[in-house]
């Protein structure tokens, strides 16, 4: 039973419901058979009964395969199942020709003549219902239910049916096939649905890297490009002067000295400040961006007032955790808590959905930012904390540990 949601809790939501999809059609043939075939039994008896029930459980896994392929097309791992759906409909017209086969053959009672037609209507409801997943358009999942229901009407005329009768069954035909190929044609758009919104969070994420790394980059370009121009210029200045045996070579080339460290500082002072996070702006972005995803979060203490390298590596344990909670997990509950222990500092976020690109045992990331709290003698834990409760604790002292010489 842990292995079966353990299984269930790694899978992504998208995946989730293509899973519940699949199953659901899958169910729909238990239901065709129990609701189709096994009724027959109390309506017939002898080897007549047993013929009608074999029938319908040759074509409910007919109907159960077509539907795999045809939701594998969907997603676009396999082309379109035209074989398959050509196969589906020759063994519903077979079926259906057995089924009138068998009418002519039985007792000419009522129960033998509401088996067959329960068996036939069934048959046709199901293989235009299911049929549908295997095409694409309005008009041609109505001209596939308009075909099985017109088949339906005309096949009454071999089963015994008057004119009224046959119309009665085409039109059954009509709106049970209509209303399953409607379940059809909607569980496809609401996978396809979750899918592109999975999709569109993934590429929101990636947009806000490069946004990230353009903006890294206009930095440095306005730093560098200009001292970079003047550096140049000042240099090939120096390198005429000399040639010339002026003294103001040496002006030039100090004058290059001082913009190259000048370049150097500034520098620093980009990456200094793109390194740096601000854990209170990192721990209301996180809860924003969370609430945002749908999910319930809840941050707790006050970090004002820690030292800005606490701040700074606080601040990416945030950021990394929120990326792990949004992508490698399905959670609906978050909490993130700030406290203060004697001279440690303790950032703690738990979360209800469990990690599943590493099964919480942590990976790249997790081993990035145990390198950046390292280096503020910070340490980092991350694992289950209970049945299904991810959680990460990062710890830091207020006051770094003296070196000893």
């Amino acid at each position: 039973m842990g292995e079966a949601v353990g299984w269930w809790r790694r899978k992504s939501t998208p995946a989730k419901v293509e899973t519940y999809t699949r199953w659901s059609f899958h169910f729909f043939a238990l239901i065709y058979v129990a609701s189709v075939g096994l009724p027959v039994f109390g309506q017939v008896t002898g080897q007549l009964a047993v013929w009608l029930v074999v029938l319908v459980c040759a074509h409910a896994v007919v109907c159960a395969v077509t539907a795999s392929r045809a939701l594998d097309w969907t997603r676009g791992r396999r082309e379109q199942p035209v074989r398959t759906l050509w196969v589906l409909g020759a063994v519903t017209l077979a079926i259906s020709a057995a089924v009138i086969g068998i009418a002519g053959q039985g007792p000419d009672d009522d129960g033998h003549h509401m088996a067959v037609g329960a068996v036939f209507v069934g048959v046709l409801t199901f293989a235009a219902g299911i049929g549908a997943l295997g095409v694409r358009g309005r008009r041609r999942v109505l001209a596939l239910v308009g075909g099985f229901a017109a088949g339906a009407a005309l096949g009454g005329f071999p089963l015994g049916y008057a004119v009224p009768e046959s119309l009665v069954t085409g039109m059954v035909v009509l709106v049970a096939a209509g209303f399953l190929a409607f379940t059809s044609m909607f569980s496809v758009w609401l996978l396809n649905a979750v899918y592109e919104l999975d999709e569109a969070r993934e590429t929101r994420s990636r947009l806000a890297v490069a946004e990230e790394r353009l903006r890294f980059g206009r930095d440095l370009h306005d730093v560098m490009g200009r001292n970079l121009a003047v550096i140049a210029l000042k240099s090939e200045l120096a390198v005429q002067l000399a040639r010339r045996g002026r003294d103001e070579a040496v002006d030039q080339m100090t004058e290059v000295q001082r913009i190259a460290q000048e370049t150097q500082r500034e520098v620093r002072d980009v990456v200094r400040g793109y390194r740096e996070a601000d854990l209170g702006m990192e721990l209301t972005g996180a809860r924003g961006v969370l609430i945002a995803a749908g999910i319930d979060c809840e941050v707790t203490g006050e970090p004002g007032g820690l030292p800005a390298e606490v701040q700074s590596a606080l601040g990416w344990v945030v950021r990394e955790a929120t990326t792990n909670v949004l992508r490698h997990g399905d959670a609906k509950r978050c909490t993130v808590a700030v406290s203060r222990e004697q001279e440690r500092v303790v950032l703690t976020v738990e979360n209800d959905g469990m990690l599943r690109s590493s099964g919480g045992r942590g990976g790249s990331g997790l081993a990035g930012l145990r390198e950046r709290l390292a280096a503020v003698a910070g340490t980092l834990e991350a694992g289950p904390a209970r049945e299904g409760v991810f959680r990460l604790v990062a710890e830091v002292p207020l006051v770094a540990p003296e070196v000893v010489a």
